[in-house]
């Protein structure tokens, strides 16, 4: 059987910057662009792979994340979400629902920790997964008859492509992280080792761990900069570690009962006729959830 887990969040905020706000307001003059384009983007999803396991994951809050408890700088790059924006990521998980959809939101775990946990747990049951994302950090889920795809791009991979895509294999994902860092949700890593270094290191080494315990046979190795590369791992070994901590998806986080094996329910009419009339949906969207309520 196959689950599909959606990061939803990357699709709302696709749809926030590239739709405008004033062509698309609700009944009360409120913006709902973002709410638009996910509610387009889901149910041309939807139309596409009928589904019967699904559950959509959606990132609650940048500040309040256990990780931001081991490192108070995590993602604190990031600009708080506007208002106008929040208001839609509600109205995003209240169209999911009504779409008879499993919706996955915490306060202390970020959407991947939630892919990540029921994925883990519907493993146990025979499920293999199909992550519907472009994060680079959901491919370290990925395991045999797993699939990641990028919706926008329609490109797929699997725990085998990994490589080949990001240079190193699915479990060394949050390691290379630890080493590279990630600019885009403020991990420092190790500084002055980039990506191609950490690649580097992780194909001769295997792992942060075994390479932190062999960093004296670094310098010996033909790769430019290695005596550098390991002072600098002496001097920031902590930080790679903790690094690797932020990078590493959770997969233990708690589940509500009510998402069981994320089976598809039923269309909830009243609640989704309510949505579309105080979003104002256009004609088009709403024949496609009249076909999705069959």
């Amino acid at each position: 059987m196959r689950l599909y887990l959606i990061d939803a969040s990357l699709y709302v905020f696709r749809a926030w910057h590239s739709l405008p706000p004033d062509q698309f307001t609700d009944v009360e003059g409120w913006p709902v662009n973002a709410v638009h384009g996910f509610a387009r983007f889901l149910l041309e999803m939807l139309e596409q792979v009928q589904a019967s396991h699904l559950a959509v994951a959606f990132d609650q809050s940048l500040e309040s994340s256990f990780r931001n408890e081991l490192y108070p700088a995590y993602k604190a790059n990031r600009e708080p979400a506007p208002e106008e924006l929040k208001r839609q990521f509600s109205l995003c998980q209240d169209f999911t629902r009504a779409l008879g959809l499993s919706v996955m939101v915490d306060d202390r775990y970020e959407a991947d920790d939630l892919i990540g946990s029921l994925m883990t747990r519907q493993r146990e049951h025979g499920f293999k997964a199909t992550i519907v994302s472009a994060d680079k950090d959901l491919s370290q889920l990925l395991g045999h008859g797993d699939v990641q795809w990028d919706y926008a791009r329609q490109q797929r991979w699997d725990a085998s492509g990994v490589k080949e895509r990001y240079g190193v294999h699915p479990h060394q994902i949050a390691d290379f992280l630890g080493l590279a860092g990630d600019a885009t949700d403020n991990i420092p890593g190790v500084p002055g080792i980039g990506s191609k270094t950490a690649s580097a290191l992780l194909e001769h080494f295997g792992s942060l761990d075994a390479l932190l315990k062999r960093v004296d046979e670094l310098p010996f190795l033909r790769l430019r900069g290695a005596a550098a590369h390991a002072k600098r791992l002496r001097e920031h070994a902590d930080m790679a570690r903790l690094s690797r901590q932020l990078a590493t998806i959770a997969c233990d986080a708690p589940l509500p009962a009510h998402i069981a094996d994320a089976r598809r329910g039923t269309c909830d009419i009243h609640a989704m006729q309510s949505l579309m009339d105080q979003l104002r949906l256009g004609p088009m969207t709403r024949r496609r959830i009249q076909a999705q309520m069959v």
